[in-house]
């Protein structure tokens, strides 16, 4: 029976260390801590500033858009506010959408923000000029933006 329980035990460990390296991205740590320190900056501006810092985000090779990195934002019913690389979904609702995988990942965004304030997901999404998906990690965070609750994201291509 002791050696069951122990078992059991271990088993629950191996799966909860597993579950936890799902929600790291794979790529260095380099990267993820700079993805992290923009995402964390642009939240603060947009606290601050409101919509009007857009403009600023949608600058190339700036500090909030460079190699596949770039800002995007949504308020917490779905709304998408802001896509840098993909501006015609801007104003539109996504809450349904899914992958290709069959993640409704905007749903899996707005559970980040809202439940840890912070942190990464892992989705398929097509690159800046592509038609097919790629997998795609972004590192979403809780803020305000006009008043509105919603979050800002950023994330990288794998491939």
């Amino acid at each position: 029976m002791l050696k069951c329980i122990l078992f059991y035990v271990a088993f629950l460990m191996v799966t909860a260390a597993s579950s936890a390296d799902l929600q790291k991205p794979p790529t260095t740590a380099v990267k993820a801590a700079r993805i992290e320190a923009v995402v964390n900056k642009a939240a603060v501006l947009v606290e601050a500033r409101g919509k009007v810092i857009f403009s600023e985000f949608r600058k190339r090779d700036s500090e909030w858009r460079f190699e596949d990195v770039y800002l995007f934002a949504l308020d917490l019913d779905g709304k998408i506010l802001l896509n840098v690389e993909f501006p015609k979904r801007e104003g539109t609702f996504r809450l349904k959408e899914k992958d290709a995988n069959g993640n409704v990942f905007h749903e899996e965004f707005i559970d980040v923000a809202r439940t840890s304030g912070s942190g990464w997901v892992d989705y398929m999404f097509p690159k800046p000029g592509e038609r097919h998906p790629s997998e795609k990690w972004s590192y979403v965070k809780s803020t305000t933006i006009d008043g509105t609750p919603a979050l800002i994201g950023a994330g990288f291509y794998t491939d």
